[in-house]
């Protein structure tokens, strides 16, 4: 049984370790083209920088989506964590 658990963590790791580079990839190349954006000099800078803004909300909104449940769960631990100790 042990094993069997062990293999499925083992395999939901490497699903989220290839999600994660995956998002790192599609991150970096988006970076990229937005730097392009603003070293140009014939482009406006602050579009460029409006794009660099945008991406940091997608992501973080993909973030978000993708690990809320992991994200309510480590939270709900600390505050019954807290709320145990305090008494």
């Amino acid at each position: 049984m042990r094993n069997m658990v062990s293999t499925l963590k083992i395999k939901n790791l490497g699903r989220l370790n290839n999600l994660r580079n995956s998002m790192r990839n599609k991150m970096t190349n988006a970076l990229l083209k937005a730097r392009g954006l603003m070293v140009n000099e014939s482009g406006d800078q602050m579009t460029g920088w409006l794009i660099v803004v945008l991406i940091v909300v997608v992501v973080g909104a993909v973030f978000m989506t993708l690990y809320q449940g992991s994200i309510t769960q480590i939270w709900n631990s600390i505050v019954t964590k807290i709320t145990s100790l305090l008494g």
